[in-house]
């Protein structure tokens, strides 16, 4: 953050006390025409709303925002835990679709820290899958760690470039798979257990249960279970 009065030296729909949303702002005004730049920003820039809605509206605008590589957890331990970004984008060109690559651990590795942190060759698959952007990057395919969504769909989602993988989806969805056939099983033992219990109580009192009976029975079980 940012000392008082930082951001009056920003156009007033643009001020704020962040640093990285400053940075962003101020790298737009300097790039010319054709100029890229790439640059590291935290996961809360993708999904945040109000002035970094507009500075996302700003850059989609006046930058192509070609490519967004998501990093893991851990890139910058032990000095922070924040999920970061690596951002890619060339001014001059609207966007009209970005690319994004989701960065995997490397095989054996759960997190980085200080004496093992990530390396540059981790990066060799981005560099193979890159391709030209002088070419619109017509080369690059999807994949397990990658996908493209377009401008309508970003500005739909009112510029939330926090978008999730295809593989994302697919857990979401075989998740909520789950999550019903555990439900249908716990469905089925409650009607065991309730019958089990209604065989109990009628051995101990030596009569029959009367329906009301059953009806609070089964609430009651279904509150246990």
């Amino acid at each position: 953050m940012e000392e008082d009065g930082i951001e009056t030296n920003f156009p007033a729909a643009f001020r704020t006390r962040e640093t990285a949303d400053l940075f962003l702002v101020l790298i737009m005004q300097l790039l010319k025409t054709g100029g890229r730049a790439a640059l590291v920003l935290p996961d809360g820039f993708l999904f945040g709303e109000g002035i970094k809605t507009r500075i996302k509206e700003k850059l989609l605008q006046e930058c192509n925002l070609h490519t967004i590589v998501r990093l893991p957890n851990g890139v910058f331990n032990p000095y922070t835990g924040i999920k970061t970004n690596l951002l890619f984008f060339s001014k001059g060109t609207p966007t009209q679709h970005i690319w994004f690559y989701e960065h995997p651990y490397p095989p054996g590795v759960k997190s980085y820290n200080k004496t093992k942190p990530m390396k540059i060759e981790e990066f060799d698959a981005e560099a193979a899958w890159w391709d030209k952007e002088t070419e619109g990057f017509k080369r690059r395919e999807a994949n397990q760690f990658t996908w493209k969504v377009s401008l309508e769909d970003i500005q739909a989602r009112n510029y939330n470039l926090d978008c999730k993988t295809r593989t994302s989806a697919n857990r979401k969805s075989m998740t909520r798979t789950l999550l019903l056939a555990q439900y249908q099983t716990m469905q089925k033992d409650i009607v065991a257990l309730r019958g089990q219990l209604k065989d109990i109580l009628e051995e101990a009192l030596g009569k029959s249960i009367d329906r009301y009976s059953i009806e609070r029975l089964s609430k009651v079980t279904m509150v246990y279970y």
